[in-house]
């Protein structure tokens, strides 16, 4: 499945770079994770809630931060293994500065899924991978605002 989506955002490159870099923060924006806790130096354990069109489920995995270059990019690979199927992606993350207060927040990436999730997801996951990605631009706007 790709992942991609672009959205700009009233903040500068610095402010948002912190947030993505913030488990606590980065887990209230994205849909479907409720939490990360911190493994060792860029790699978390994620816990998920996920509900594909009839599956759902509470699943753990890790988060890594690779690739890092502040304030620009970063790579963010996600592996999860469950009884209902696995998923990887590599998801880079992009920030480009359009002035002193908005930013440019891009991502593209590839989530391979297998198992109960991958004949199930299949037929519905574009939809879900589109609503997804608003619904991750709009905490992010949210988490902005309540920031300040």
């Amino acid at each position: 499945m790709e992942l991609t989506g672009t959205h700009t955002l009233n903040a500068p490159a610095e402010t948002i770079w912190a947030m993505l870099m913030n488990p606590e923060t980065l887990a209230k924006v994205t849909p479907g994770i409720s939490r990360l806790e911190l493994e060792s130096e860029g790699v978390y354990k994620a816990i998920a809630e996920v509900k594909i069109g009839p599956v759902a489920g509470k699943f753990e995995g890790k988060a890594e931060v690779a690739n890092a270059v502040a304030p620009e990019s970063f790579t963010l690979r996600v592996i999860q293994n469950s009884k209902i199927g696995n998923v990887n992606a590599d998801i880079n993350m992009t920030l480009k500065p359009l002035s002193d207060t908005q930013t440019e927040l891009s991502f593209d990436g590839k989530a391979d899924m297998s198992g109960l999730l991958a004949r199930t997801g299949n037929r519905v996951m574009s939809g879900v991978a589109s609503t997804l990605t608003k619904q991750f631009f709009k905490n992010f706007e949210d988490e902005l605002s309540a920031a300040g």
